[in-house]
Formats: C-alpha cells, sequence, structure tokens
C-alpha cells in the first residue's frame, strides 16, 4: 500500500493540524449546541426499515419454502428414527384362537 508523503514542518498555504486545545474546543462547542429532538421519530424509521428491506412477496416465498424444507426434514428423520406416529404401531398380541 502506497502512503503520500508527509513533511513534518508545514509548509506556507499548505493545511494546518489543529492543536490538542482547538480540537477539544471544536468538540466541546458541538456537543454543547447539540440539542435533542422531542422524541423518537418512530414513523420515519419505519418508513426506512420498510424501504431498506427485501419486496415482501420475495420474503414471504422465501419463508415458505424454509417452511416445507423444515417440514420434509422433520418427517424424513421422524420416519428413519421411527418417532411418534411415523413408527410402528403395536399390535395387541393377546388374542386366543
Amino acid at each position: 500500500m502506497k502512503v503520500p508523503y508527509v513533511e513534518d514542518n508545514p509548509t506556507p498555504g499548505g493545511f494546518r493540524t489543529p492543536s490538542e486545545d482547538d480540537l477539544g474546543r471544536m468538540i466541546r462547542d458541538t456537543v454543547e449546541s447539540w440539542k435533542p429532538r422531542r422524541g423518537p421519530d418512530w414513523s420515519d424509521v419505519l418508513i426506512r426499515l420498510a424501504n431498506s428491506g427485501p419486496p415482501p412477496w420475495l420474503l414471504y416465498t422465501a419463508a415458505s419454502a424454509a417452511l416445507i424444507v423444515i417440514l420434509v426434514a422433520a418427517y424424513l428423520v421422524g420416519s428413519a428414527l421411527q418417532i411418534g406416529a411415523l413408527g410402528p404401531q403395536s399390535v395387541p398380541s393377546d388374542i386366543h384362537h
């Protein structure tokens, strides 16, 4: 990565780095001049969230596909492990001839 050469001595007309006092004063002035708004702007937040995500049809399609995959996987696992109603049912063997 190339880094531009920076001199130790500032040249006339160049950018001056603010001193720590100047920097502290600028931060203090900015913090003191900030005024909070009156509570959160929920309508604006909800509108931004609605506009930032995927379209609803894509979200519902993906959720439906995921649900189908989960159900099919659960059925296959339950069948393989003979769990619950998917397993073999016991038949009473005390029937006499």
